[in-house]
C-alpha cells in the first residue's frame, strides 16, 4: 500500500491537533484546512485518500463540502465529525454520500477503526463488484439494483432493504457485504421474528456470568460475533418496543451494555434490516419508534418483485433447473416453450422462492422428456395477472445462487423432517422427492445427523 494522505477540516486547533497526531502514528500523512474554501484549493493539489471534516466551519458546513467532493471526488470516503447527540446531521451527512461520521468528543479508538476501514475503499481495487452471476437478470429494474448495491457497498450506512416475501432480501443484504470494505469480517444474519422476547436483549448484546438463572459463563451477543463485518436484522418490524430503544442506542453511539455488564462495549458493525411489512404504516400505528425508523432507513433500497421483472424469467428458470438436476443427479432438465411463457404470465405471490419450488415439483414427476405447461401445477387463477414483460433484450447466462439456494433448500428441509418427525421416508414422500435424493440432499446441507 502506498502511503496514504488524509484532508482534515477544522477551524478547532486542538481537534486539528489530536487527529493530525493520530493519523500521523497509522502512518497516514495528514494535511489540515481551517476552512471550506482552503480544503477545495487543498483538494485540487492534492490526491487524498480519505477527508475528515467538521459540520461546523467558519464558511460554511461540511455538508456543502461532502456535497462537492461528491460531484468531483465521488470515490473519495469522507467521514464528518458531528457534535454529540447531532444524529441529525449525521444521518443526512450518510444519506448524502458520507462514508460515516464520527461524535465529539473524538473516541481515539473509533477514529482509528474508522479510518482504517475507510481506506481499504480507498486501497483495495481487487474486491468482485460485479453482481451478476449471484443477483441474476438482466431487465433494466435488476441492472440498476444492482448498480445501486455497487454505490451503497462504499459506505457503511445503514441499508433498509423492502421487498416482498421471495425475493431474496437477505441475498441482496449478503452481496452488499461481499462488496464492502467489510468482506473479510462475518455476516450474521438474525431473524427478529424468530427469537424469544425474554432472550432477545442477550442475544443481540450478550450476557455476563451469573447475570440471570442459567447464564452459566460469559456470552457474546449478535453485535460483538459481527464485529468488523454486518449485521443483518431480517423482519425488523418485529422487534418488541422495548428493544427498540435500545437498538437505536447502539446504532447511534456505536456502544453496547451486555445484560448484567457494567461497562459499555464498542461495537463496529454495518447494520442492514429488512421487512416484507410496510414500516412506515407501523410507525404511525405506533407499532415501530420513529426515530428507530430514522436511524435504519438512512439509505432505502427496493428488492422488485418477480411478476415485475417477467423477462428475467427464462434465465432465472435455466439456472434452478440446472441445480435441481445437479443435486438430483438426473439428465438436463427443459422446459417447453408454453411452460415458460406460463410463467412469465403467472403471478408470484411468493417471488423467486416460488418459482423454485413450482420447479422442484415439476422435476419431482420428469419423465425424462420435456416440462410442459402442464406439469407446473400453475393455479389458474394467476394466471394472466403479470405485468407486461419489458421490450429489453433477455441475455442467457448461466450464473450460481448457491448460498441462497441452500438456504432456502435447508429450511424447507428441516421444516419437512420436523413435521414427520424426523422420518426420512415421509419427509421425501411430502417433499416429492425419491428416499435417495432426500439422503444425498441431507449429506450436501450438514443435515445428516
Amino acid at each position: 500500500m502506498n502511503k496514504a494522505q488524509a484532508l482534515i477540516v477544522d477551524d478547532e486547533a486542538d481537534i486539528l491537533e489530536l487527529l493530525e497526531i493520530t493519523l500521523n502514528r497509522l502512518d497516514i500523512e495528514a494535511i489540515t484546512a481551517k476552512n471550506i474554501s482552503n480544503a477545495q484549493a487543498l483538494l485540487e493539489k492534492h490526491e487524498f485518500h480519505i477527508c475528515l471534516t467538521d459540520m461546523r466551519l467558519p464558511d460554511g458546513n461540511g455538508l456543502e463540502l461532502l456535497q462537492t467532493i461528491q460531484v468531483t471526488q465521488p470515490k473519495l470516503p469522507v467521514i464528518v465529525i458531528t457534535a454529540h447527540g447531532s444524529m441529525d446531521l449525521a444521518v443526512k451527512a450518510m444519506k448524502l454520500g458520507a462514508f460515516d461520521f464520527l461524535n465529539k468528543p473524538v473516541d481515539l479508538k473509533e477514529l482509528r477503526q474508522l479510518v482504517t476501514n475507510a481506506l481499504k475503499v480507498s486501497f483495495t481495487t481487487t474486491w468482485e463488484r460485479r453482481s451478476r452471476h449471484i443477483l441474476l437478470g438482466e431487465s433494466k429494474i435488476m441492472c440498476e439494483l444492482r448498480s445501486k448495491i455497487s454505490k451503497i457497498s462504499r459506505s457503511q450506512a445503514p441499508v433498509y432493504i423492502t421487498g416482498e416475501s421471495g425475493t431474496g432480501k437477505e441475498l441482496v443484504a449478503r452481496v452488499i457485504h461481499k462488496q464492502s470494505s467489510r468482506s473479510d469480517a462475518p455476516f450474521i444474519a438474525v431473524n427478529c421474528g424468530a427469537i424469544p422476547q425474554e432472550l432477545m436483549e442477550s442475544e443481540f448484546f450478550g450476557h455476563k456470568k451469573g447475570s440471570f438463572t442459567g447464564a452459566t459463563t460469559d456470552k457474546l451477543g449478535l453485535f460483538q460475533a459481527a464485529k468488523g463485518g454486518t449485521l443483518f436484522l431480517d423482519e425488523v418490524a418485529d422487534l418488541p418496543l422495548v428493544l427498540q430503544v435500545k437498538l437505536l442506542r447502539a446504532i447511534q453511539e456505536k456502544k453496547v451494555r451486555p445484560v448484567g455488564g457494567q461497562h459499555e462495549e464498542m461495537i463496529d458493525v454495518r447494520i442492514l434490516s429488512a421487512t416484507h411489512q410496510n414500516l412506515a404504516q407501523l410507525v404511525q400505528e405506533g407499532k415501530f419508534r420513529q426515530d428507530l425508523f430514522y436511524r435504519i432507513n438512512v439509505i432505502d433500497l427496493a428488492v422488485p418483485a418477480l411478476n415485475n421483472r417477467s423477462q428475467d424469467i427464462p434465465q432465472l428458470c435455466a439456472h434452478f433447473l440446472s441445480q435441481i438436476a445437479k443435486n438430483n443427479q438426473l439428465s438436463d432438465l427443459k422446459l417447453s416453450a408454453n411452460a415458460i411463457k406460463a410463467l412469465q404470465h403467472y403471478s408470484f405471490p411468493g417471488n423467486v422462492r416460488e418459482l423454485e419450488n413450482i420447479l422442484e415439483r415439476a422435476a419431482a414427476l420428469y419423465d425424462g422428456k420435456i416440462i410442459t405447461e402442464e406439469d407446473l401445477n400453475l393455479i389458474p387463477e394467476m394466471l394472466g395477472t403479470s405485468q407486461p414483460i419489458e421490450s429489453d433484450p433477455f441475455v442467457p447466462m448461466m450464473s450460481s445462487l448457491e448460498d441462497y439456494l441452500e438456504e432456502i433448500e435447508k429450511q424447507a428441509i428441516s421444516d419437512a423432517l420436523e413435521k414427520n418427525k424426523w422420518n426420512r421416508t415421509a419427509t421425501a414422500k411430502q417433499l416429492g422427492m425419491s428416499f435417495r435424493s432426500l439422503r444425498y440432499r441431507l449429506k450436501k446441507l450438514g443435515l445428516d445427523l
